[in-house]
C-alpha cells in the first residue's frame, strides 16, 4: 500500500496484519521481505503495489551503481536487492568489473613525413574504482575511447613512416604509457594495447613494394657475386693441385670423360680402350 492509502478490512473471518514501514529510515527493503517479493509471478495470486518497489538483480562479475535523487549512494554487489521508490528517485546502472575490450577502428593519421595511415587499435581495460570513475566522468567508456584516439595520434604523428615500420611495437608502448598517466585519476587501468592493422595508401604501397624489390635484388646480386668469387677461388685451387700432381690431373680427366659419357647414348670406339683413355680426353 503506498503512502496516504486508506483501506477497510473485516476482522475475524480472515487474519489481517499490517506492518508499517518508515520510509525515512532507508530506501532498501529488508532482505527477508525482498526475498518474499521475488518471483511473485509464480504465485496463485499476484502481489499488488509492486510498482513502488525497484527490484535489482546484479549478475556475478558485475556491480551496480545506486543513485538516489541524482546523488551516487553506494555500490551494490552481486545478488538481489530491492528499494522503495516512494518519495525518492532511484536509478541503478550496472558496471562490468571484468576485463573489457574496446576497438578503435579506421583512424586516419598523418605521420611526421606527411604519409597518411589508417590504423586499427584494440585495447583491454577494467575498473579499479567505480565510484571515483562515475563521480568524475559522465561516461567513462567514452572518455577511454577519446584518450585512446589522442594517444594513437601522439604516437604516429611524431614519427616517420620508416620509424613505424622498423619498430611496430613503439605505438603500443607510447599508447600504454599515455593511458596509464591519463586514467589513473579516474579509477581505470588499461591492461593491454595492440595495433591490429596499419593500412598504407595505394600509391605508397606500390612505392614501398618497389623499394623492397630493389633491396632484395641488391642482396641477391651480392650473394651471387660472393658465390661466383668462391667458385673461381675453388677452381684456382684445384688447378694448382693438378699442376703439381699428375695423378690428380688424370683423375680429373677421367671424371670429365664420365660426365661426357653420361650424355651420349652410343659411343663408337676405334683404336681400343687405350684410345678412349688417352686419345679422347687430353688436357694440356
Amino acid at each position: 500500500l503506498p503512502p496516504g492509502t486508506r483501506r477497510l478490512y473485516w476482522k475475524g473471518l480472515v487474519d489481517v496484519s499490517v506492518q508499517v514501514v518508515d520510509l525515512q529510515a532507508g530506501a532498501e527493503l529488508p532482505a527477508a521481505l525482498a526475498a518474499r517479493l521475488t518471483q511473485t509471478q509464480l504465485r496463485l495470486r499476484s502481489v499488488s503495489g509492486l510498482n513502488g518497489v525497484l527490484q535489482v538483480q546484479v549478475p556475478a562479475g558485475q556491480c551496480a551503481l545506486l543513485t538516489i535523487d541524482g546523488k551516487v549512494d553506494r555500490l551494490l554487489q552481486a545478488g538481489s536487492h530491492a528499494f522503495w521508490k516512494f518519495g525518492r528517485s532511484i536509478a541503478v546502472e550496472l558496471v562490468d568489473l571484468r576485463l573489457q575490450a574496446v576497438e578503435v577502428s579506421g583512424q586516419d593519421i598523418m605521420t611526421r613525413d606527411k604519409v597518411s595511415l589508417r590504423l586499427n587499435l584494440s585495447a583491454t581495460y577494467r575498473h579499479t574504482d567505480v565510484l571515483r570513475a562515475f563521480a568524475q566522468l559522465q561516461k567513462p567508456a567514452e572518455h577511454l575511447y577519446r584518450e585512446l584516439q589522442f594517444a594513437l595520434r601522439a604516437a604516429v604523428g611524431t614519427r616517420t613512416l620508416d620509424e613505424l615500420l622498423e619498430n611496430k611495437t613503439v605505438i603500443d608502448d607510447v599508447v600504454t604509457a599515455h593511458m596509464a598517466a591519463k586514467l589513473q585519476p579516474f579509477g581505470m587501468v588499461v591492461e593491454s594495447v595492440g595495433v591490429k592493422d596499419i593500412v598504407l595508401p595505394g600509391e605508397m604501397k606500390a612505392i614501398l613494394t618497389q623499394v623492397v624489390q630493389a633491396e632484395k635484388q641488391a642482396q641477391a646480386n651480392v650473394i651471387r657475386r660472393r658465390e661466383e668469387t668462391a667458385a673461381t677461388r675453388s677452381l684456382l685451387n684445384t688447378a694448382k693441385v693438378m699442376e703439381d700432381n699428375p695423378v690428380a690431373l688424370r683423375m680429373k680427366e677421367l671424371e670429365t670423360l664420365e660426365r661426357v659419357a653420361e650424355r651420349i647414348d652410343k659411343i663408337s670406339v676405334f683404336g681400343g680402350l687405350d684410345q678412349v683413355l688417352n686419345g679422347l680426353v687430353k688436357m694440356r
